[in-house]
């Protein structure tokens, strides 16, 4: 989500809504990821320590130093960063719908009583398009419609729906913060969603205090004020809550204190069969090897990334006086090992449809092959066109996506 990237933000195109699933079989496909234990956990960790050589998603072999490339944007006042990124990993995602579940299942089956892993190619099977991904709608992009009061949050799973053929939605706190405990608002909510046929798949989580305090009396109030949120999830029936992984001090330091906040938040929220999920938001969250080490840090099931296209915005650089940025690809790389939700940023769009600072077709293969296939949430932050256009040429670039990789 964001409030931090209104600016400028490269791309490629995307058609028909996906298949609808019965919420029950959805269930197991946002939350299977929590029945996936991480064996490899201390391999991984060991091999981070001591990269080898090797691609990710076709980029070169992770690089020792920070590399400065002013020419990266049009704008004088910006400059990109390449920082050094950790091996490619399992992935440990909600990729996982429930034909896929069913087919590896069925897949390891085969192996146990055969030992022959020929019978086991379900496991590499490409999916049916409709099992690609589905797309859905962050509140975000309609935040200042929502805001001008035209349209009130009990509407919001209605115009998903009826105005933009979407039945998958992402909740912004700030649209009923004062609602967060209040049982008969959030039965409206999930009323409506439910009338309309609309699943409710996370909240994004804004304003609650910094999870990386630096400050332990701040940094406990802060997992406690989040609290309230995961308990509104469970009730409205989504998977997770989007959280911001704000913290203070040292690289390293901001590591373990992110961390700690995350883990304790993850063990209470799973208790309840909720996701932690940190979204790339500004700062060193922005940073993908940063928040990579995090999450592996924390090393639970229940917590994860939610990578966004476009919000890789690092900050000003105190020496240049210019915007520090992490490249975009490199970024959602490290991130989609962990992600259990994938953010569609998208700001304005060329003659073709195509994003002009993200390549859609390049991130969307890059989420594919990454195992997630699960929703994607359009997020359109745009001023050239209207909300609600913005959103529609968003949906129709991700649809155009999901046709050629279902033909590639």
């Amino acid at each position: 989500m964001a409030n931090l990237d209104r600016l400028l933000l490269p791309p490629l195109p995307c058609n028909p809504i996906p298949k609808r699933t019965n919420p029950k079989e959805k269930s197991l496909q946002h939350q299977g990821n929590r029945a996936v234990k991480s064996a490899n956990a201390t391999q991984l960790d060991a091999a981070s320590n001591n990269p080898e050589p090797k691609s990710a998603f076709g980029l070169p072999p992770p690089i020792a130093k920070t590399i400065l490339r002013a020419k990266q944007s049009c704008n004088p006042n910006e400059i990109f960063i390449d920082t050094a990124i950790q091996p490619m990993e399992p992935p440990m995602n909600t990729g996982f719908n429930r034909r896929q579940f069913l087919a590896a299942t069925g897949a390891a089956a085969a192996i146990g009583a055969t030992g022959n892993l020929a019978k086991a190619n379900l496991l590499n099977s490409t999916p049916a398009k409709e099992d690609l991904f589905e797309i859905s709608l962050a509140q975000w992009s309609l935040h200042r419609t929502l805001r001008s009061g035209k349209l009130d949050n009990l509407d919001f799973a209605k115009t998903a729906k009826e105005e933009f053929g979407i039945s998958g939605i992402e909740y912004v706190n700030q649209f009923f913060k004062d609602k967060a405990s209040d049982e008969k608002y959030l039965g409206q909510m999930k009323k409506r969603a439910a009338d309309h046929g609309v699943e409710s798949v996370l909240i994004m989580i804004d304003g609650e205090g910094a999870l990386g305090d630096a400050n332990d009396a701040a940094r406990k109030q802060a997992i406690e004020n989040h609290h309230k949120w995961v308990s509104a999830a469970k009730f409205l029936g989504c998977h997770s809550i989007r959280v911001n992984a704000k913290s203070q001090g040292s690289y390293q330091e901001q590591v373990a204190l992110a961390a700690d906040g995350l883990a304790r938040l993850s063990q209470y929220a799973d208790k309840m069969g909720i996701n932690v999920i940190v979204e790339n938001h500004g700062g060193l969250s922005s940073n993908g090897q940063w928040l990579a080490q995090v999450i592996r840090k924390v090393n639970m099931d229940n917590c994860g990334t939610l990578p966004d296209f476009g919000n890789f915005r690092i900050g000003k650089n105190k020496k240049t006086g210019k915007q520090d940025w992490y490249d975009r690809y490199m970024g959602m790389s490290a991130l989609l090992p962990f992600a259990k939700a994938v953010s569609a940023k998208s700001h304005d769009f060329d003659a073709d449809g195509n994003e002009t600072a993200t390549d859609y077709f390049k991130v969307m293969q890059m989420v594919m092959d990454s195992g997630y296939h699960g929703w994607v949430g359009i997020e359109y932050e745009g001023g050239k066109l209207s909300e609600a256009d913005g959103i529609k040429a968003t949906k129709k670039l991700l649809e155009s996506c999901r046709q050629q990789l279902s033909d590639a």
